[in-house]
């Protein structure tokens, strides 16, 4: 090289020269600022070049969207955007979710409940992690459809079975342990006004057809007397006399006496369901 001239090549290996090999070269780190002695001029966890080339984010900025979370761990941990501070667009950010409330930066409703994670903490108050905050057997969000209270286990009361009763041989009365059973029946159905019952009442399998069918009218009427008369209005119940059971309960061993079945001379009341939704969760 004479008078300080500089040779072709040499000009070329300065353009391409890359100290840290991050994959920029040093004279356009220099120009932006970046350390050419340093690969990840941020710390971040994602090479100068990387930044540039294939994410766009800043090499000079750990954080390049702010939202708390490095460029690094967005991409290479947790997957969201390190371009977007909220990549499920829930109303949090990316750093809230993953530090401080522990749901799902990829997914707006993280307990699949239909209620976003950010309406679950700011507006409603339940928990983002967990579709039935109160463990009554409906989910958050459609306690939020009924207009009842996500945070209270006894709003909506829920009955989900009511006791059965049976039945002496040929008998339609309700005997004193039939009635104790009634009685709790009638307990729940005081404490929750708005359900309605149905009483299925049947018969053992001994005997003709019609008198069965009578013989079980005659019990499902005892027992909607025994709730009349013990408070739940008559508006609320109806009732089915269906003869005898199709399938016996206690199986071709279970009348060594010729007498039936106690088991399939029963009385079965059924609550019926007064909300828009069936329970989603087990209680």
């Amino acid at each position: 090289m004479l008078g300080g001239c500089r040779t072709t090549e040499e000009v070329v290996e300065d353009l391409t020269l890359d100290s840290d090999g991050d994959g920029v070269p040093d004279h356009i780190e220099l120009q932006i600022g970046t350390d050419p002695f340093n690969p990840d001029t941020d710390g971040d966890g994602l090479t100068d070049g990387q930044e540039l080339y294939e994410y766009g984010t800043d090499p000079l900025v750990a954080d390049t969207d702010g939202d708390g979370l490095s460029d690094g761990d967005e991409v290479l941990v947790y997957g969201t955007d390190p371009l977007n501070p909220d990549t499920d667009g829930d109303g949090l950010s990316d750093g809230d979710e993953v530090l401080i409330y522990r749901t799902d930066p990829l997914n707006p409703d993280t307990d699949g409940d239909g209620l976003t994670d950010y309406d679950e903490i700011y507006v409603y108050g339940t928990d983002p992690n967990n579709p039935d905050t109160d463990g009554d057997g409906f989910t958050d969000g459609q306690e939020i459809e009924m207009g009842t209270d996500p945070l209270d286990p006894n709003d909506p009361v829920f009955i989900a079975t009511l006791q059965t009763i049976n039945f002496d041989f040929d008998r339609s009365n309700i005997d004193a342990r039939a009635a104790r059973r009634l009685s709790e029946n009638v307990e729940m159905l005081k404490d929750a006004p708005n359900y309605r019952i149905r009483v299925d009442a049947y018969t053992d399998q001994v005997g003709g057809d019609q008198y069965n069918l009578r013989l079980s009218q005659r019990r499902a009427n005892s027992v909607v007397t025994f709730y009349r008369e013990n408070g739940i209005s008559e508006d609320r119940i109806e009732s089915r006399g269906l003869g005898k059971v199709t399938v016996s309960q206690c199986g071709p061993d279970g009348d060594p006496d010729g007498r039936g079945c106690r088991a399939d001379r029963r009385a079965e009341s059924v609550p019926l369901h007064p909300f828009p939704q069936r329970p989603q969760t087990s209680r």
